[in-house]
């Protein structure tokens, strides 16, 4: 019997879902850059020029509590107590925090919710569109996207700008991409998505377009130090789709070029290589800043029961 291990900790699920990806129903223009007779893996010419300071922004999330609302009209519905914090490194030759920022919120859609005061801390009223679990994390997860934004604008200008995850909602940053390790769905027709399954390290496909409730350019790239499955340290990357197809395609070599320089190993990262070191040492910063989610429970308990 032959069989290949999984280089993700089981903790944290598996960057490929199943060995086959169902469509995601999006449109797709592969000719942007190269006609799809023409796709082939692609290597950053020897002119591309590094960025001389690179962002990375990440942001981590964290429900604290679920609490019920009792609105002034007597109903009672449903929200969430969440502490949330976005924050950017800089890597100009040596990696240092530019910024870190901390919020916590009351996620509800009772339309007279008011601030949440602790002993610990205070949590802001923040609305959401609906009172099911989908439409509380929605909110949420917004909110740290907006904090992501405002971390990106506020630091100094850098010539590429990293944001963990899809660039929905951070396409308007000056020279960002989306970084996307986990795959759900395939978004390549199969006449070129075969040219994923032969990239070398390094290595990244041509640019394509593609359009669902928003808009963008992507590309696959292959990240060093994964093995087994065909799709074993490929990433996927985003950039908006303000950008004309050369432009896209500059930035994908330029991602071509230095975001293998980052990629994590096995034996020091659970997510190698696909959980970026500067991503994964902001994110071990930003949880820390969160606090200790037991004293921040116990203290929303004992306001709640009037203590």
């Amino acid at each position: 019997m032959r069989f290949a291990v999984e280089a993700w900790a089981p903790d944290y699920g598996a960057p490929i879902e199943s060995e086959t990806l169902e469509p995601s129903g999006a449109a797709v223009d592969v000719s942007r850059e190269v006609p799809a007779e023409r796709w082939s893996a692609r290597r950053p010419p020897d002119k591309t020029v590094p960025p001389s300071r690179i962002l990375f922004i990440d942001g981590v999330r964290r429900i604290d509590a679920g609490v019920w609302i009792h609105s002034a009209d007597g109903v009672v519905r449903p929200g969430i107590c969440a502490s949330f914090a976005a924050g950017a490194v800089r890597c100009d030759g040596r990696a240092s925090l530019a910024d870190a920022r901390v919020e916590r919120g009351l996620f509800c859609a009772a339309p007279d919710a008011e601030r949440i005061e602790t002993p610990r801390a205070a949590y802001q009223p923040r609305a959401a569109q609906g009172e099911s679990a989908e439409s509380l994390s929605l909110a949420l997860q917004r909110r740290m996207g907006e904090l992501e934004v405002q971390i990106a604008l506020g630091c100094e200008p850098a010539d590429l700008i990293v944001v963990d995850g899809p660039l929905r909602g951070r396409q308007n940053v000056p020279g960002a991409i989306g970084y996307v390790k986990t795959h759900q769905v395939s978004y390549l027709p199969p006449v070129v998505s075969d040219v994923v399954a032969e990239l070398a390290e390094g290595e990244r496909t041509p640019v394509f377009f593609m359009t669902s409730s928003w808009s963008r350019f992507s590309w696959y790239l292959r990240l060093p130090g994964a093995s087994g499955h065909p799709w074993a340290g490929v990433v996927r990357c985003e950039a908006g789709a303000d950008l004309d197809p050369r432009g896209a395609a500059a930035l994908a070599d330029v991602s071509a070029l230095v975001l293998p320089r980052f990629a994590s190993r096995a034996h020091k990262d659970p997510r190698a290589p696909q959980n970026l070191y500067p991503i994964a040492g902001l994110e071990r910063e930003l949880r820390r800043r969160l606090g200790d989610p037991a004293l921040l429970y116990r203290a929303l308990r004992g306001v709640a029961h009037g203590g």
